[in-house]
């Protein structure tokens, strides 16, 4: 359906590692009339999703190339070394990336990490997608580093992971076209930024807001009226009082008459 009688909706894009459930179910809560469509993207094709109009906005991992794009950064995950649960590795609790100069660490196409000089030695070929390289380090071609949610989200019984102290970590930032910063995005941000409902800030929140302050004003004018009335009565009763105490005055001022007294 097309035209002023369509119904709004919120597409959300959401690389892989991110979770948005709990953000989706707090939009739902407020926004029960604007459905939120999820769009699940590869890890580098969240930006060309904004960029194409396809999602309003998305979840994704920094950097963000150019300025076209806005971006709030949310969290920052920890970085982990992915190997077979018989490997040295998996009997330490975390090492170093200098640890790994002997081992083959794979480096995949779709790597969330902003590597500067990468670990270990090169595999012959880099493996087209995370998940492929889960495969080779189960058949022990290597080891394979990566942010702790992939690791959790490619999880296999026959591999384990250990944090590695001083490697590169990927960031998890909300991003929108700058240009289209509409009052469904505010919405969102609101939410992912942990705004309540009554927020002034949020857009739903501060028609909320306003709700109260109105019947507030309407009490305090009753209030007011009300008053008024009391007052008024009670000036009538010390009206009354005083008058009465007059007539307390004046009968006052009047001679007492005794009983007469009989003559001897």
């Amino acid at each position: 359906m097309t035209g002023p009688e369509a119904t709004p909706s919120f597409r959300l894009a959401y690389v892989p590692g991110v979770t948005p459930a709990k953000w989706v179910r707090i939009w739902n809560e407020r926004l029960p009339d604007i459905p939120l469509a999820l769009v699940q993207v590869p890890a580098h094709g969240a930006q060309e999703l904004l960029r194409a109009g396809d999602a309003d906005a998305a979840f994704l991992r920094l950097p963000v190339e150019g300025t076209d794009l806005s971006a709030i950064p949310l969290y920052t995950e920890t970085t982990v070394v992915v190997v077979p649960k018989d490997h040295l590795v998996a009997a330490v609790d975390e090492l170093s990336v200098t640890e790994l100069a002997d081992e083959i660490v794979l480096h995949p196409m779709d790597d969330a990490l902003p590597w500067e000089q990468l670990p270990g030695r090169p595999a012959l070929e880099r493996p087209a997608t995370t998940a492929d390289a889960v495969e080779l380090v189960a058949a022990g071609i290597g080891v394979l580093v990566v942010p702790q949610s992939l690791a959790r989200l490619h999880h296999r019984k026959d591999l384990t992971y250990r944090p590695l102290t001083d490697a590169p970590e990927s960031r998890v930032a909300l991003s929108w076209p700058q240009k289209k910063t509409t009052d469904q995005v505010e919405d969102f941000i609101g939410i992912v930024r942990g705004r309540t409902v009554n927020s002034s800030r949020g857009r739903a929140g501060a028609a909320s807001a306003a709700q109260p302050k109105a019947k507030d004003k309407d009490r305090a004018k009753r209030a007011s009226g009300t008053g008024s009335g009391k007052g008024s009565r009670g000036g009538s009763g010390r009206s009354g009082g005083a008058k009465g105490a007059a007539r307390g005055a004046k009968g006052g001022a009047a001679p007492k008459r005794g009983k007469p007294r009989r003559r001897p």
